[in-house]
């Protein structure tokens, strides 16, 4: 299955991009995923500290995916 993944604030910056499409087996869950790109990208270590969004609803570990789900990788805000 394909899916895009979305990238923003300091993960664009980890990852060099802000996009990317990225081919799973099926029934992938979140947790698998977040393991996939840990394995692609050593800077993304503390990928559990993101907060992950499914189609534009944040995600547990458990969510199976779905081909052609759009995921954002959304790392912690601070403010001031």
């Amino acid at each position: 299955m394909e899916i895009q993944v979305l990238f923003f604030g300091i993960s664009t910056d980890l990852v060099g991009e802000t996009k990317k499409t990225y081919s799973l087996e099926e029934h992938a869950s979140v947790k698998d995923l977040k393991k996939f790109l840990q394995s692609h990208y050593a800077n993304l270590n503390n990928l559990n500290d993101f907060a992950i969004a499914v189609n534009e609803e944040y995600a547990n570990d458990n969510l199976l995916l779905k081909d052609n789900d759009i995921i954002a990788i959304i790392p912690p805000v601070s403010g001031g």
